[in-house]
């Protein structure tokens, strides 16, 4: 498979030949989606907690007697209507997160990347090279390229001047190819990567083998 190659001047320089069983793996839907949850799942604290009317402090003593009073009976003043009573069915710290083997990550990871190539979506440059740290760099390339949308930017390694330049650009996300991921791929609708990130991506998925 040939994909087109770029500058940051999003003029042409001609094509790059890719790996077929990293970029045109056919896409698997529910594996992406069992992926992409799991990471999400994977991501919560879990921490959060609330007290049930058997943990809340007192209301030992019933409020008032229980017939005669023309009022509902009450058998404490820490049940779940009082003000300041227990919660019902409360929320306890627990773990959310779910198991995914590497296969599975793997397969849903080139299933994202090769729905990026096939959907027109992934732009190939031939490097990300900035001076110095400035945000309209970054902001003009994506602009020539007429990317409005949500954009992965996708370096071989970490560039401190690249990375604090974009992050401050709302929609886009900046990562190296080890961190690529399906949630990353899948939430944003384009992908702007660096040539020597494809071959790295290439070469771990060698690698992994």
């Amino acid at each position: 498979m040939k994909i087109d190659k770029f500058n940051m001047s999003a003029e042409k320089l001609g094509q790059i030949e890719v790996n077929d069983g990293v970029f045109g793996v056919e896409f698997n839907g529910p594996l992406v989606h069992q992926v992409v949850v799991a990471q999400m799942a994977n991501k919560r604290q879990g921490t959060k907690s609330t007290l049930t009317r058997s943990e809340v402090r007192g209301g030992g003593k019933k409020p008032w007697r229980q017939k005669g009073t023309g009022r509902a009976r009450q058998g404490s003043i820490r049940a779940p209507q009082w003000t300041g009573g227990g919660v019902v069915f409360a929320p306890k710290p627990r773990d959310f997160s779910q198991k995914i083997n590497k296969r599975m990550k793997k397969q849903a990871t080139l299933c994202a990347l090769s729905a990026k190539v096939s959907g027109g979506n992934f732009i190939v440059v031939d490097e990300i090279k900035l001076e110095e740290i400035r945000t309209k760099a970054i902001a003009g390339m994506l602009d020539k390229f007429g990317v409005t949308c949500k954009t992965l930017i996708v370096t071989a390694e970490h560039d401190e001047k690249v990375y604090l330049s974009a992050r401050n650009i709302p929609g886009v996300v900046i990562t190296e190819a080890n961190g690529v991921n399906v949630y990353d791929l899948m939430a944003n609708t384009k992908c702007v990567i660096t040539e020597a990130a494809v071959r790295k991506i290439e070469q771990m998925v060698e690698e992994a083998e």
